[in-house]
């Protein structure tokens, strides 16, 4: 009976992270309101968010509200979800990049957003739109590279913690600046900041407000790499050669690499291992495969 139970519940886990990434994380018995939300935030425009999927299979993707260092408007959060939806249907996709016009991040939110959803209610649907979209932005079968420049703050390093991986550009800084605004972090950037760092370290960037410099993102794990380059183009060019290292070859492969990491983090072990071996079986004696065992590829 126990047996049974325990199996039924993992295969449930499984489901609701690997069946449907689009899927809500809250719904109508959460409080959750999306459809007024929604409404609300169309009410703040300004800025926008660019997607440009390219043949090699790499996606930009682009914050555009430079005069707000790209601070986030409600129509922005509204086209994030929209971008994200696009990225879950590209098939040929195999790698991500999301950067910030004029040299610099994300700020947060617009304070005009947050100062006219100040009430609860409006603040909790907020808090749940958004995590549900940066959540189906982790689990998307791309592997993902935020490319911080300039400043990545309150909800702009929330943005960062939703990749895979970060790189800095020279004079970059991160800054979780909630507790300053009498907050904690809404957008799901602490859950995954420990994850990332461990909860020590986390504990102490969120109660200190801390501002994290390319060697101490280096140093706590929570940056790959410095950049040679500051400014825009340079430090594109230098992120897309980074991360074509890591997305060379089929989609196919390279989507199936990050799908088994994924179940490995979110999934308990017996049902990671299980989702492994259906991924496996998967691309086991497919095209990528065999093309790779008649040149003997293994040991090149």
């Amino acid at each position: 009976m126990a047996i049974s139970l325990w199996k039924n519940v993992l295969q449930t886990t499984k489901e609701r992270i690997l069946q449907q990434r689009g899927v809500s994380l809250y719904n109508s018995a959460h409080g959750y309101e999306e459809e007024a939300i929604k409404k609300k935030l169309q009410q703040f425009a300004g800025g926008s968010i660019t997607l440009s999927k390219e043949d090699d299979g790499i996606g930009i993707l682009t914050l555009n509200n430079p005069k707000l260092m790209n601070a986030f408007t409600g129509t922005m959060m509204l086209e994030l979800q929209e971008r994200v939806s696009e990225l879950e249907n590209w098939k040929d996709g195999k790698g991500l990049i999301i950067c910030g016009a004029g040299n610099t991040f994300c700020s947060g939110s617009d304070l005009n957003v947050v100062k006219a959803i100040a009430n609860s209610q409006d603040g909790m649907n907020m808090c749940m739109f958004m995590q549900n979209t940066l959540t189906r932005l982790m689990r998307l079968p791309l592997i993902s590279v935020a490319l911080v420049q300039g400043k990545a703050f309150g909800g702009g390093a929330e943005l960062t913690t939703a990749c895979d991986f970060r790189l800095m550009a020279p004079g970059s800084e991160m800054r979780f600046v909630h507790k300053r605004m009498g907050l904690v972090p809404g957008w799901g950037g602490a859950a995954r900041l420990v994850a990332i760092v461990g909860h020590r370290a986390a504990l102490r960037l969120l109660s200190g407000a801390t501002g994290v410099d390319p060697e101490m993102a280096r140093r706590l794990g929570l940056s790959e790499e410095t950049l040679e380059s500051s400014d825009g183009s340079g430090a594109l060019e230098e992120a897309r050669a980074w991360l074509g290292r890591h997305t060379e070859g089929p989609a196919s492969v390279v989507r199936a690499v990050k799908e088994v990491v994924a179940a490995g983090r979110e999934l308990p072990l017996e049902a990671a291992l299980r989702t492994e071996k259906d991924i496996f079986g998967r691309v086991w004696g497919g095209p990528a495969n065999l093309e790779a065992l008649a040149r003997r590829a293994k040991h090149k």
